[in-house]
């Protein structure tokens, strides 16, 4: 799930205002509204401590790379795990292909 999605899931789930979340993290509801709507894709590391604690989740919940997280796709994080195994070049082979279909759907 994207960031902009987890951010409004978080936030709806704690019932906060974008002013409840901007207030808290320092930022303006402008900023938030923005990235929750996927307009600005890049916060700073910064921001996104202050919103992991915001709502009481890691980082890396909060930006979908937990492998862990009760949301994520068990197909997808068996795919990760098996990754583990393989080699580095045939984990290099496998970026290029995912590289491929990535410029593909663009």
């Amino acid at each position: 799930m994207a960031l902009a999605a987890k951010l409004k899931q978080f936030r709806t789930a704690k019932r906060k205002s974008l002013q409840d979340v901007a207030d808290e993290v320092g930022a303006s509801k402008a900023h938030i509204w923005d990235l929750e709507t996927g307009r600005a894709k890049n916060p700073s590391i910064d921001l996104l401590t202050k919103l992991s604690r915001c709502f009481d989740v890691s980082v890396a919940e909060l930006i979908g790379e937990n492998p862990e997280g009760e949301a994520e796709d068990s197909q997808l994080v068996a795919m990760y795990r098996d990754l583990k195994h393989l080699s580095p070049d045939d984990r290099k082979a496998i970026q290029s292909m995912m590289d491929h279909f990535r410029k593909r759907e663009s």
